[in-house]
C-alpha cells in the first residue's frame, strides 16, 4: 500500500451553529484551517463528512472571524441532524468524489437526451444527496426550459420509483387519485379517501406538500391529524381503515421527488415532465394499480386550456401504460377557488363541514368531491359503470363517510381541530355588480404572503363566487394572518394588483 493510501483522513471537532438551511447540508470552516489549506477546500467545495455511524455530502461555507474554534468545523441543522453526532465528536473531512452525473445534464442543456441509465444514475446521486442546491436548480431547469420527450419521461418516472422504497399490498384493485393543481382551495382528498374507503375500497394516499401553492394535500391534513408516518405505520392505517391520507416524504416513496419538489417551490417552476413524474412515481411505489388525476382547466389555473388539458391527459395515460399502472383523467372547471377556504386551516375547515354534511360547507367542493370519488368507483367497478356518483353520495349523506375520516385520522395518530389565524383584514367591494373574474395565481399569491403554508392558520377565506351580484360594502374574502408584518405584505400586494377579483360596476 502506497503512504498516500496510509495517510490518516483529517479530522475535525464537530460543532452545532443552529443555522436552518433547511433541507440543505452546508458545513463551515474557517479561512485559517489547516484542514481547510492542505486540502484546497474553498468556498462551496463539495466535502464527505463522515462521523462514525453517518455520513453526509455537504457544500463548504468559510468563515472569517471567531466563530469557530482552531479545529472546529461548523454544521446546519440539517448536517448535524443526519450526522447524528454529539459536540466535540471527531468529523473526518474529505474531497467528495466527482459528481460525474451532472455532465448528462449539462448535456441536457446544450440540447442533448437523458438516456434511462443516466436518469437514473442523476436520480441516484440526488437521493444520496450529492447534489447541491446549485445543481438541483440546474436539473429542474434543465427539464424546463428543454422539454423532456415520451421517452425520457417514461425514463424519469421508472428512474424515480427505484431510488426509493415501493409498497405491496395483497389486494386485487388499490386506488388513487391526483389534482395536477394550480386551483386554490380544491382541497377534494380527504373527502374522496373518506368516501371510497367507506365504500370498501383500498386508498392509502401518499401526497405532497404545497410547490408553488398556499397548501397541499398533507399541509391541510396536517392541520387534522399526524402525516409523518413510517411505511410500517402506513400499512397498518390501511389495513385497519382501508385508506390513509399522509405525506410521502415521510415513507421513502420517490423520495428524489421530495428533493426536486423542495427547489421547484423555492424556483416557482413545475414543468409538464416533472409533474407527470412526480405524481406518476408516487402512485406506482405507493402500489396503486388504477390512478385518476384531476386536470383543472381555467385561464390562471395551471393548465390554461382544453388542447393543454388533452396533451397532458395522452402523456399521463402513456407513461401509465408503459409502467404497468391504470390511468383515467377527469377535465373540471378551474376558473375560480373549489372551497372557501385557502390555507392549510381554512382548507381543513371546509373539509369537515363536507364531511359533516354542514349547510356552511361549499356545495363546489362537495360536488367536486362527489365527482372525483364516483369516477373511481366507476373505475374499480366497470360493470356497474355511471352509478358510482349515487353511490358516493349515499356515502356522504348517511354520515359513514364522516365516520371513516375520524377513523382514519385516529388511526394516523388521534384527530385535532383546525385553529383560526390570530389578524385578519376583510375587503369589500366598492361597487353594485357582479363578480366577473378571480385570479387563482394572484390569490394563492396573496394566500402565501399571507403566511401559508408555513403558518397554517394563515390564508384567504372566500365570500364570492363568479357570477354573485355584490352591494358596496359587501365582503368579497377574508385575509388571515398569524402576524402584523404578514397582513402587510399580503395587504401590499393587494394594493398592487388589482385585478385579483373584479367586479363589473351594474349601469344604474
Amino acid at each position: 500500500m502506497s503512504k498516500l493510501n496510509q495517510q490518516a483522513i483529517p479530522t475535525l471537532k464537530a460543532r452545532r451553529l443552529g443555522i436552518d438551511t433547511h433541507h440543505e447540508t452546508v458545513a463551515y470552516m474557517r479561512a485559517d484551517c489547516h484542514v481547510c489549506r492542505a486540502e484546497g477546500f474553498s468556498a462551496l467545495n463539495r466535502i464527505r463528512i463522515n462521523s462514525p455511524e453517518n455520513s453526509i455530502i455537504a457544500t463548504i461555507n468559510v468563515v472569517h472571524g471567531e466563530l469557530l474554534e482552531p479545529g472546529e468545523i461548523g454544521l446546519s441543522e440539517a448536517s448535524w441532524q443526519r450526522l447524528d453526532v454529539n459536540s466535540g465528536d471527531s468529523l473526518e473531512v474529505s474531497h467528495a468524489r466527482p459528481l460525474e452525473s451532472f455532465s448528462f445534464v449539462r448535456a441536457k442543456i446544450f440540447g442533448g437526451d437523458f438516456t434511462a441509465d443516466r436518469l437514473r444514475e442523476v436520480m441516484s446521486d440526488i437521493t444520496a444527496g450529492r447534489y447541491s442546491d446549485v445543481h438541483l436548480s440546474s436539473f429542474v431547469t434543465a427539464c424546463t426550459s428543454a422539454s423532456l420527450n415520451s421517452e425520457e419521461i417514461i425514463a424519469l418516472t421508472d428512474a424515480m420509483v427505484g431510488v426509493g422504497d415501493r409498497l405491496q399490498w395483497d389486494y386485487p384493485i388499490v386506488v388513487d387519485k391526483h389534482c395536477v393543481g394550480g386551483l386554490p382551495g380544491n382541497r377534494t382528498t380527504p373527502i374522496v379517501v373518506a368516501i371510497v374507503a367507506a365504500a370498501g375500497l383500498v386508498m392509502p394516499k401518499t401526497s405532497s406538500r404545497a410547490i408553488t401553492s398556499p397548501a397541499g394535500t398533507a399541509d391541510t391534513m396536517e392541520v387534522l391529524a399526524p402525516v409523518d408516518l413510517t411505511l410500517e405505520q402506513m400499512r397498518n392505517v390501511v389495513d385497519q381503515q382501508g385508506g390513509c391520507i399522509v405525506w410521502g416524504g415521510a415513507v421513502s416513496l420517490s423520495p428524489a421527488d421530495d428533493i426536486l419538489i423542495r427547489v421547484e417551490r423555492a424556483l416557482e417552476l413545475d414543468s409538464e415532465a416533472q409533474l407527470i413524474a412526480s405524481v406518476l412515481s408516487k402512485k406506482i411505489a405507493a402500489g396503486s394499480s388504477h390512478v385518476l388525476i384531476d386536470i383543472p382547466i381555467g385561464p390562471t389555473a395551471k393548465v390554461r386550456d382544453q388542447a393543454s388539458a388533452i396533451r397532458l391527459s395522452s402523456s399521463l395515460n402513456l407513461v401509465g401504460e408503459a409502467l404497468d399502472i391504470k390511468v383515467q383523467t377527469i377535465f373540471t372547471d378551474g376558473h375560480q377557488p373549489i372551497g372557501y377556504g385557502i390555507g392549510p386551516s381554512l382548507e381543513a375547515r371546509d373539509v369537515l363541514n363536507v364531511l359533516q354534511n354542514k349547510k356552511a360547507g361549499s356545495s363546489m367542493l362537495r360536488d367536486r368531491a362527489l365527482d372525483l370519488a364516483g369516477a373511481i368507483l366507476d373505475m374499480a367497478n366497470p360493470q356497474a359503470a355511471g352509478m358510482g356518483r349515487e353511490r358516493a353520495k349515499q356515502i356522504l349523506e348517511s354520515g359513514q363517510a364522516w365516520k371513516k375520516f375520524q377513523a382514519i385520522c385516529e388511526a394516523q395518530g388521534g384527530m385535532r381541530e383546525p385553529r383560526l389565524a390570530k389578524y385578519t383584514h376583510e375587503v369589500v367591494s366598492g361597487v353594485i355588480g357582479h363578480v366577473e373574474h378571480i385570479n387563482n395565481r394572484y390569490l394563492s399569491r396573496l394566500a402565501k404572503l399571507a403566511g401559508a403554508p408555513a403558518d397554517k392558520a394563515a390564508g384567504i377565506e372566500m365570500h364570492v363566487r363568479i357570477g354573485k351580484r355584490v352591494e358596496t360594502g359587501e365582503p368579497l374574502f377574508t385575509i388571515h394572518a398569524e402576524s402584523r408584518g404578514e397582513l402587510g405584505y399580503a395587504m401590499e400586494f393587494l394594493a398592487a394588483h388589482p385585478g385579483l377579483m373584479i367586479v363589473e360596476e351594474e349601469q344604474l
